[in-house]
């Protein structure tokens, strides 16, 4: 095409640029500083990042805001990945965010999920105990100071009033506070006589709750002789401690409901479960006592009698109904036994001689006869009749 002859209207000149823009330049990381940040009432952000020579215009839509864990602030230092794009209506190019980080969270981000499938392949994560379920003792391992051992001590003393709270104060943030952390935990194990553990603190940003996604953490809460429930920060922080422990708790005061049940809850349990125990009870009871009444009822003399009476005469009838079985089933062996005794009678050879007939012998060799060749003239042959033998000659 001869763009060069060709007059264009302003919105296809904009569109050609669009097209070299959006196709030419594939998704892109870039950083800069924060500037005119406003989160619009239909859920979409426009920014500004700039440096020291230049600026762009950002804008993050709703969908793609829903995985900010953090609250941009005009000033900060922001890592942002996207592609660059032309708004057409204002003829104007911008930077589309689909990820927005604080300037190295993204570096911090990489160290957490390396450190996560080290972790798992050494089996810290394979693990989940059961929590106790009527604990007397809990161990509380946090900052001394704060709103999340305040609401762990304010939920636990609502609903468990009875329960002993062992706090293990322990540095939550900055530089130690790992080893710190692993070394409450030692010793609420060691030297307390807890059934649960909490471990965690308040929300903050990702630098801040770093202490909870150091190695050593790790494997002190995997390696906890006691059940340990994972609070740190708010629900939508994900920190390698909630990995290793045997319950992750999105906040510190759901930590303390978790750990321990509501006393009125279960004194209201209790005492159903009781109306239900006695109610069986008394069911099972009267249950017996009809069918005691029954028994006594059928061993009055009256009744008694009469049942005898009833039995003796099922006796009878079974009696007689036997007797007549056996007569028939001998009657018809009878009758079998006289039909075998004549088929073998029929059978008998000396039945066919008393009818006039004889059997002949071969004299020399004792042998019936059954053909006249079997014989010659002058052969001597022994002839059985009905009563007594004659010895012949054959002529």
């Amino acid at each position: 095409m001869d763009i060069y002859n060709k007059r264009f209207t302003v919105s296809e000149l904009t569109n050609i640029i669009k097209n070299l823009i959006e196709e030419g330049i594939p998704s892109v990381k870039i950083e800069g500083e924060l500037s005119n940040y406003i989160h619009h009432s239909s859920g979409h952000h426009y920014f500004t990042l700039k440096d020291a020579n230049s600026q762009i215009k950002c804008v993050m839509f709703k969908w793609q805001a829903g995985h900010l864990d953090f609250i941009p602030e005009d000033g900060m230092k922001l890592e942002a990945q996207g592609k660059v794009t032309v708004y057409e209506r204002g003829g104007q190019y911008q930077f589309n965010v689909s990820r927005l980080l604080p300037l190295g969270r993204g570096e911090l981000l990489a160290r957490i999920e390396e450190l996560k499938k080290k972790l798992a392949a050494d089996g810290l994560f394979d693990n989940e105990r059961p929590l106790p379920l009527y604990p007397s003792v809990i161990g509380v391992v946090t900052s001394p100071t704060g709103a999340a051992v305040r609401d762990i001590i304010s939920v636990l003393r609502r609903r468990a009033p009875h329960v002993k709270i062992i706090l293990q104060p322990v540095l939550v943030q900055g530089e130690g506070a790992g080893a710190d952390i692993a070394r409450g935990i030692y010793n609420i194990n060691e030297f307390t006589d807890a059934d649960v553990m909490i471990v965690g603190r308040g929300g903050g940003s990702i630098e801040d709750m770093w202490c909870f996604n150091e190695e050593i953490v790790a494997r002190a809460i995997a390696g906890s002789k006691i059940p340990v429930v994972s609070a740190v920060g708010h629900e939508i922080d994900f920190t390698i401690a909630d990995f290793a422990a045997d319950k992750r708790a999105p906040t510190p005061s759901v930590a303390a409901e978790i750990v321990v049940r509501d006393a009125f809850e279960v004194r209201q349990e209790i005492l159903n479960n009781v109306y239900r125990m006695r109610q069986a009870v008394i069911s099972r009871v009267e249950d017996m006592k009809a069918r005691v009444e029954y028994v006594r009822r059928g061993l009055s003399p009256g009744r008694f009698l009469d049942g005898l009476l009833m039995k003796s005469q099922v006796i009878d009838e079974y009696t007689l109904r036997m007797k007549n079985a056996l007569i028939i089933g001998l009657s018809q062996r009878e009758m079998r036994l006289e039909r075998m005794k004549s088929a073998i009678a029929a059978l008998n050879p000396r039945a066919v001689l008393d009818r006039g007939y004889a059997i002949a012998y071969r004299k020399k060799d004792n042998h019936i006869l059954t053909d006249r060749l079997m014989v010659a003239s002058g052969d001597g042959i022994t002839v059985e009749l009905s009563r007594g033998r004659i010895n012949a000659t054959v002529e």
